[in-house]
């Protein structure tokens, strides 16, 4: 006879009730002053997103003594004029309503001297001394960095934190090269009392923009250039063609011109040129003969930071002191702010050669450009 046994357990669900989790109330903290470094190495391709100086809510000051006016710190710059330092209001200025506040600050390129002002953005919060306003003992309003005002409350503004940081959008203004910048900031309790705390950041960012390296020529800017090499006959004597034509040009690397050296090498359309001098660069004439009566050479002199540099075809030339060489600010195709390129301009020679020995018409060829940087670089 089998048995089976039936057993029940009635099970009684646990009921834990606890309050919401309690909000922490600011520890007390006493103003210092602090001077912070912003070290950044990026190319303009992959920015480096926001640079959060001071994350929300950092406290520059927290206490429940009133006394200490904590609750009315505010922030001011040295110069509302000027943005070497940051440009804002240098006192209290009493604003009310929610806002946040933009810092212009100028950064200046190391190699070129270039400046363009960015903004940093930022604003105040104010915190309560208990939790009778505000839950989580923070004021809701986004205040004005250079304000004391606060909101009403019965608990007294005690603290006050802060919120800083430089945008993306705003790196974005900066081009190749080594960026330098200082911010200054200064705290205060009372408008009329004197700065509890000075706060200096200093920015030192080296950009790249590798893809936007350029052979820029100014006069065609983004058409290929078409030149001509200003043939001219000379009856005097024994009759005699030559000319002399200029191509501007300026070179583009990305680095801020700081790179070590330029490879720059020249060629033509590398057809045989029996006879024709080491070197030396040719144009053909239109009926496509091979004599050497349908070929006209002329030899490319590069004047590169003052000195003249003979150019030989089909060789790579390397271009010394970039680092030191001259500038030039120029507005490259497809860009939208202003960059130095290294100027290098062209003379195209076509050396006097007797008007009997070369075929009446019209000549042409290619002249190809190439420009090559280190491997290593900033």
């Amino acid at each position: 006879m089998s048995r089976f046994t039936f057993s029940r357990a009635l099970l009684w669900p646990a009921i834990l009730l606890a309050g919401a989790a309690q909000a922490q109330q600011p520890p007390e903290t006493h103003p210092g002053s602090e001077h912070r470094s912003i070290v950044l190495n990026y190319d303009r391709g992959s920015l480096p997103g926001d640079q959060v100086l001071w994350a929300e809510r950092t406290l520059l000051g927290y206490s429940t003594d009133l006394a200490l006016k904590y609750g009315l710190m505010h922030l001011t710059c040295a110069s509302d004029t000027d943005s070497e330092r940051g440009r804002c209001p240098v006192f209290d200025t009493g604003e009310t309503g929610s806002a946040r506040s933009q810092i212009p600050l100028r950064f200046t390129e190391r190699r070129s001297g270039l400046r363009t002002e960015v903004e940093l953005t930022g604003w105040l919060e104010r915190a309560e001394a208990g939790r009778s306003c505000n839950s989580d003992y923070w004021q809701k309003a986004h205040r004005p960095l250079w304000t004391s005002v606060r909101i009403a409350c019965a608990d007294e503004a005690s603290g006050t934190g802060v919120a800083l940081s430089l945008p993306q959008r705003e790196l974005e203004k900066l081009v190749a090269g080594r960026w330098d910048a200082t911010l200054e900031l200064f705290l205060r309790a009372d408008p009329a009392g004197p700065v509890l705390a000075t706060y200096t950041f200093t920015f030192d960012l080296t950009i790249t923009d590798r893809d936007a390296m350029a052979i820029y020529f100014p006069e065609f800017d983004q058409v290929s250039p078409r030149v001509g090499l200003n043939i001219e006959y000379n009856p005097i004597g024994v009759p005699m063609i030559g000319g002399r034509a200029n191509l501007d040009m300026c070179l583009y690397d990305g680095l801020g011109s700081q790179a070590e050296y330029f490879e720059v090498t020249l060629r033509d359309d590398r057809r045989s040129a029996p006879g024709r001098p080491p070197g030396m660069f040719s144009v053909w004439h239109h009926t496509g003969g091979t004599e050497d009566r349908h070929r006209l050479d002329y030899e490319v002199v590069m004047d590169h930071n003052g000195n003249r540099l003979p150019l030989h075809n089909d060789r790579v030339e390397i271009l010394r002191g970039i680092d030191t060489a001259r500038l030039r600010l120029v507005l490259l195709p497809g860009m939208t702010h202003p960059v130095y390129c290294v100027p290098t301009p062209l003379s195209l020679t076509t050396p006097p050669v007797p008007a009997a020995g070369k075929a009446e018409g019209y000549y042409q060829g290619d002249l190809h450009i190439e420009f090559t940087l280190p491997t290593a670089g900033p």
